[in-house]
């Protein structure tokens, strides 16, 4: 019995020493809804950016005009991606000019976030990794 003892208080020793260094760490937040009568519903379309476009790095390579227009095509997509809004409507939609909109999709396409036909966009699965391209 006095052995059974002896291990569970190693046990709990080892435990406490694992658990020690998160101590610090502030708790984790309890999520809670702010506006009930607002809560999101999914009703007819629907569009999403996985969480790894975070998590994964995307984001933080993208540059501003980028990521305007990476939202403005998942926004736009239908449920493979795909949009075939002109240059002249996008640009006056994000209030960019026409070599911000060429050059932020080309660099969207160099990090292989969507592809392009000279007409038909499409908004890709992620790759396995983010790209980092000069801005």
């Amino acid at each position: 019995m006095i052995a059974k003892i002896d291990s569970l208080g190693a046990g709990l020793r080892l435990w406490y020493r694992q658990v020690e260094p998160y101590k610090s760490r502030p708790a984790m937040i309890t999520k809670k809804i702010l506006v009930s009568d607002r809560v999101r519903k999914i009703n007819g379309g629907f569009s999403f950016i996985p969480h790894r476009f975070l998590r994964d790095g995307f984001l933080e390579h993208l540059s501003q005009p980028e990521l305007l227009l990476y939202l403005f095509l998942v926004l736009a997509a239908d449920h493979r991606g795909l949009s075939y809004y002109s240059y002249e409507r996008i640009c006056a939609l994000l209030h960019l000019r026409l070599e911000q909109d060429v050059a932020a999709r080309d660099g969207l396409i160099n990090k292989e976030l969507i592809a392009f036909d000279g007409t038909l966009f499409q908004v890709l699965e992620l790759p396995a990794a983010a790209r980092s391209c000069e801005r």
